[in-house]
């Protein structure tokens, strides 16, 4: 389990994969200096809500992944990620899609 912290205050847990498919998408994002919203739904720990933040290129994130494992990324999912963090809603996660990894494609690559 993996934490993203905002600003210092507001922090959420994500799994270490999902964390790292938010990372490569916020930061493709934040270099072409777009800003845009993030909603999760909140743990029910929590009230069982959604918090939304205005992710900006001044904004102080931290990625904190708890494995020591780089994750294996499905390209679908950084795609279909991208696209609601370039909709008017902002990003959220939607449900991972199966991969189609290309013949060959290692951990490494993907």
């Amino acid at each position: 389990m993996g934490k993203f912290i905002y600003d210092g205050s507001v922090k959420v847990d994500f799994e270490d994969r999902t964390l790292a498919h938010l990372q490569l998408v916020i930061g493709a994002k934040l270099r072409r200096g777009e800003p845009f919203h993030f909603t999760w739904k909140d743990d029910s720990s929590i009230g069982d809500g959604r918090t939304t933040v205005w992710v900006h290129p001044r904004s102080s994130l931290v990625y904190k992944y708890y494995g020591s494992r780089k994750p294996r990324l499905n390209m679908a999912w950084i795609d279909a990620l991208a696209y609601t963090a370039n909709s008017p809603a902002g990003l959220y996660l939607v449900p991972e899609p199966m991969d189609v990894a290309p013949k060959g494609a290692t951990d490494e690559t993907h």
